[in-house]
């Protein structure tokens, strides 16, 4: 049978596409009653589908005996008509709708399928808690915006597929059901039940698959794939998430840059009609701390951070003078325009340089008359126009000053300048900013554990020039990554990989991993790269997170069909849930939890 026939009936047309052109014409539409008008002699109805909105009219006049079943037709009624595409009067035509010239006179009427009343409205405003709509999200996925966005989304991954096809990537899938190796966030575990007391982990990325593929001599792989990672929820976090995954073999950093600058092009090209310009800018990671204060900066304005301590180095305040001293910086941002916030707008964000951690800061407001500042008394004129000279400051300007260790200020003013940047709507313009980080640092030393951690995974390669200081000097060695940035969200991140045994067993060592616990976790891995590894590199890019900033989504929710709440559960099938005592005792489990 046509999917599109219900019994004798075929549908002819969707609720979008009818036009002026087919005025005359016989069509059957199937849909939901999306909204109704009852004027007595007639009764007019929007009829929704995925495809838009088309106006059916019951004229007592035209077809008597349809116009009296219309009558008990209530809003989200699955129903199928047939009638005559006829033009709406002069002066009542929609200009905002499609088919906004048309309607359909109804000669009949078929029921499909009637409603409960839905605990929220589809049409129109949001008048229900996010909790009851994420309970019957599959109501709330037929509004039109939120059904825009996984369109846009079917969309972006049609073009990511069709351009990585061209260029010669291979998709392959990989395990779901793999092996646990706990040195990122917490696995998701899967007890089984023909091994009892064993367990498979589902995987946080395909890392370890992909680059066995790049052995097997694979050359491009690609993977549009779902990861999970067991972690405290947000915004711009989901439990289970999807990631554009890819590797090539005998290629650098330059290489994967190519293949996703060339993607990103393609993307907002035939998604947006817009033209995104290559190359991507490239800052390493310490310049972007520096300059940004952040790893992730947007760099749609600018605020840059300043570094003036050589300029204060000689005031009498001893609030600059002691840090200094200690080894500490003080750093700046020019706030054009800010000489207006008033002083509760001041002490606001004051609260957020404190709340990150950094002692406070001190401002200077720039006035006709000079600066109006409490630091006044303290620097002398010269070094006041030193200062506005360096940040480039002019009347109306407000200088902000932090005064702490360089990492926390820098971290410090990095928040201070993204939050200011909203409040004043300095990106309000619809631009996007591409930009690379690179050269972040290889390890980093963790307090709580007593040794060295990876920043990325411990699959990333060295920068060649920093490998004599691995051993002596771990902490300064930088990696051979890179982080794709867009409007100040990462959106992806990538490695140079190890492809040498020797040099991967000199990061476990350093790692801190006995030799076992190696084997244990990564000896199939180890044996993979004694068979010919090919240099590789690859990346991993998060594609519900490009969705959202594509479509101006707020949260990831606005884009993901069946989302997560904050508590890692699902509204719609109450997931997690318990399970039978008999289930536990096929797979070997008893809970400690009742």
């Amino acid at each position: 049978m046509n999917i599109d026939t219900i019994g004798d009936w075929k549908r002819t047309n969707d609720c979008g596409n009818l036009r002026r052109d087919d005025i005359g014409r016989e069509v059957v539409l199937m849909g939901w009653v999306n909204r109704r008008r009852d004027l007595g002699k007639l009764i007019f109805i929007d009829l929704r589908d995925r495809f838009g909105l088309t106006q059916i009219v019951f004229d007592e006049d035209f077809d008597e005996i349809s116009h009296d079943k219309a009558a008990i037709l209530r809003s989200e009624w699955v129903i199928a008509v047939k009638g005559k595409v006829t033009p709406r009067l002069a002066g009542q035509e929609n200009p905002d709708l499609p088919t906004g010239d048309i309607e359909v006179k109804v000669k009949e009427l078929k029921v499909l399928n009637e409603t409960e009343v839905p605990p929220f409205q589809i049409d129109g405003k949001i008048d229900a808690s996010e909790n009851l709509r994420l309970k019957y999200r599959y109501l709330e996925l037929r509004r039109p915006a939120l059904f825009h966005n996984l369109a846009i989304r079917h969309r972006i991954a049609l073009s990511i597929r069709n351009f990585l096809n061209r260029e010669g990537f291979l998709e392959v899938e990989t395990p779901f059901l793999t092996k646990s190796t706990p040195e990122g966030a917490r696995d998701y575990l899967v007890p089984s039940r023909i091994n009892k007391g064993f367990f498979y982990a589902l995987p946080q990325s395909p890392q370890l698959f992909k680059q066995l593929l790049m052995v097997a001599g694979f050359d491009r792989y690609f993977q549009i794939v779902r990861c999970f990672r067991d972690e405290d929820l947000r915004a711009d976090r989901q439990p289970e998430f999807t990631q554009v995954d890819l590797e090539l073999s005998f290629a650098g950093e330059e290489g994967v840059m190519d293949v996703f600058e060339g993607m990103m092009v393609d993307m907002f090209s035939k998604i947006l009609d817009y033209s995104v310009s290559r190359p991507f800018p490239r800052i390493e990671y310490k310049e972007a701390m520096d300059l940004y204060g952040s790893d992730r900066p947007d760099t749609r304005f600018g605020m840059e951070l300043m570094d003036v301590s050589d300029l204060l180095r000689s005031s009498t305040f001893k609030v600059f003078t002691e840090m200094i001293e200690q080894g500490g910086v003080v750093k700046a941002i020019n706030v054009k325009g800010g000489a207006s916030f008033s002083r509760k707008k001041l002490d606001e964000l004051n609260n957020i340089i404190v709340d990150s951690g950094a002692r406070g800061l001190f401002w200077a407001k720039l006035k006709p008359e000079g600066w109006q500042s409490t630091l006044n008394k303290f620097l002398a004129q010269e070094i006041r126009s030193a200062v506005e000279e360096r940040l480039g400051t002019k009347e109306g300007d407000l200088i902000i000053f932090v005064s702490d260790m360089a990492k926390v200020a820098n971290e410090a003013l990095g928040l201070l300048r993204t939050e200011i940047s909203k409040r004043l709507d300095l990106v309000k313009d619809a631009n996007y900013s591409f930009v690379w980080i690179t050269r972040f640092p290889l390890l980093e030393y963790n307090k709580d554990e007593k040794r060295y951690v990876s920043v990325h995974h411990p699959f990333t390669a060295p920068l060649e020039e920093d490998m004599p200081l691995l051993n002596e000097r771990p902490e300064a060695v930088r990696a051979r990554s890179y982080d794709l940035v867009l409007n100040g969200e990462e959106i992806g991140g990538g490695s140079v990989r190890i492809h040498n045994i020797g040099l991967q067993d000199q990061i476990f060592n350093i790692l801190g991993l006995e030799k076992g616990e190696v084997k244990k976790k990564f000896g199939f891995f180890l044996e993979a790269l004694s068979y010919g590894a090919p240099p590789h590199a690859g990346m991993a890019l998060d594609f519900d997170r490009l969705v959202a900033i594509i479509v101006g989504a707020e949260s990831l929710r606005d884009v993901i069909a069946f989302p997560k709440t904050q508590r890692a559960t699902c509204s719609v099938t109450d997931a997690p849930s318990p399970v039978d005592k008999d289930q536990l005792a096929e797979l070997g489990l008893s809970l400690l939890y009742p």
